[in-house]
């Protein structure tokens, strides 16, 4: 039991739509702001800090290592190392299992951990042929070969690589993530009717959440450059005027024949960043700290990159059988809302013995997901997703939630681009 890892507390930014009230503020920096808070409120002195580790998707080329350039601007100690890790949608968890198992083979005593994403700042890039022609003129050092140079200038080398869509897509298979969940859909027979319902849903809930006040010991106030004097208090996805009429209108976005996968039914693109501060629970015992919850434990699977939704069900299988714990006695879930198809076929997948006898291994179904338990609050269709932060507030809003309800066990699982998913058992303190 002393070897169990705690999360004494977390935080987390508002989560807010690429382009937004967040586009001025880089990932370092959003970073930075909810590890200062985090330390700022932890109940620990910055030098008993070991390592900071931190997911982060995109890794801005003017801030290689982010987690360094983060915890040097949250004002840690100099002699502090941080690195950051990179598991696509999981890197938020990657950044908190990888800490568990330092902690636990004795390497580091007590981790800042999280996750950071500024999808505003994915920037345009050169193609190749425009990047050859700068390489050209820049080497050109007379006025004949500058000229000579200019003269291969073609109006088409100015097409750029839209980062968000190159790094949305994946290489092995040449599927963008969306359509991925337009396989899916197929597969799994999901009605765009039912993909709209179930979108609509996490907007309902998401302001539920938002009109009680759920969210708001896990939100962090961000004050919004440039002035910095209006402060963003709530994620700003939720939409109230979101309908069922207004969700049919919107045409398929990834398949504009046949599909069904739509914006309203996708999640959008989003800027944020989560902190947690972990150590031994004997460790939180010694300093007086009342933990938010454990790390029970944690399991990653891969599987055919153009079926990456599906990660949930392959990651929580493993977990589920290593831990002998059945998904009913699991009290909160959350499973991230990449696309609404995505969710929808992981819930079939997890009731579905023929699905865990064929692609599993396993004798039985993984278990039945009672939607009432499922993102209680909303989700990433609601709220979105910053890749790099999402798996951290997973695990920050299902440990809230746990301890709101009185419960016990929870689960926080993802989809993975690439091919994988993660699933990581949360017990509440």
């Amino acid at each position: 039991m002393n070897n169990r890892i705690a999360i004494v507390d977390g935080i987390r930014t508002p989560i807010c739509k690429a382009g937004g009230v967040f586009d001025p503020i880089p990932a370092d920096d959003l970073g930075a702001l909810v590890v200062k808070e985090i330390m700022a409120r932890g109940g620990v002195s910055a030098d008993t800090v070991s390592e900071l580790i931190f997911g982060n998707v995109a890794q801005p080329a003017g801030t290689p290592n982010i987690a360094r350039i983060i915890a040097l601007k949250a004002g840690l100690p100099v002699s502090l190392p941080a690195y950051t890790v990179q598991r696509n949608c999981g890197s938020g968890t990657e950044a908190l299992t990888t800490a568990a198992d330092k902690i636990i083979a004795g390497r580091i005593d007590i981790a800042v951990v999280g996750g950071t994403e500024s999808m505003s700042n994915i920037p345009l890039l050169f193609n190749k042929r425009m990047a050859q022609f700068l390489g050209r003129l820049n080497r050109a050092r007379t006025g004949t070969s500058r000229l000579r140079a200019l003269s291969t200038f073609r109006p088409g080398m100015l097409k750029p690589i839209i980062g968000v869509i190159a790094g949305l897509t994946d290489p092995i298979c040449g599927m963008i993530m969306g359509k991925t969940a337009e396989v899916l859909a197929r597969e799994f027979r999901i009605s765009r009717e039912d993909q709209d319902r179930f979108a609509l849903e996490s907007h309902r809930r998401a302001l539920a959440a938002k009109a009680d006040g759920r969210l708001k010991d896990e939100i962090l106030p961000t004050p919004v450059p440039p002035g910095y004097d209006r402060v963003q208090v709530d994620d700003d996805g939720p939409r109230a005027e979101q309908s069922m009429a207004a969700l049919q209108r919107l045409r398929p976005f990834f398949d504009r024949h046949n599909g069904t996968v739509t914006v309203g039914n996708s999640c959008p693109i989003s800027d944020g960043a989560a902190a947690m501060l972990v150590m031994k629970e004997s460790r939180a015992r010694e300093l007086g700290l009342e933990p938010l919850g454990y790390l029970r434990d944690y399991a990653y699977a891969g599987l055919e990159p153009e079926r990456m939704g599906l990660g949930p069900v392959y990651a929580t299988a493993k977990l589920v059988q290593h831990e002998k714990v059945k998904i009913s006695e699991i009290d909160v879930i959350e499973l991230n809302e990449a696309f609404a198809a995505q969710v929808l076929a992981n819930l079939t997948a997890f009731a579905s013995d023929d699905f865990a006898t064929t692609y599993l291994g396993m004798a039985r179904c993984v278990g039945e997901i009672d939607p009432l338990l499922l993102n209680v609050n909303g989700g990433a269709i609601a709220l979105g997703h910053p890749v790099g932060m999402t798996g951290a507030r997973l695990v920050l809003t299902v440990l809230k939630e746990l301890r709101r309800r009185n419960k016990n066990l929870g689960l926080a699982t993802m989809c993975i681009g690439g091919g994988q998913g993660g699933a990581v058992l949360l017990e509440a303190a």
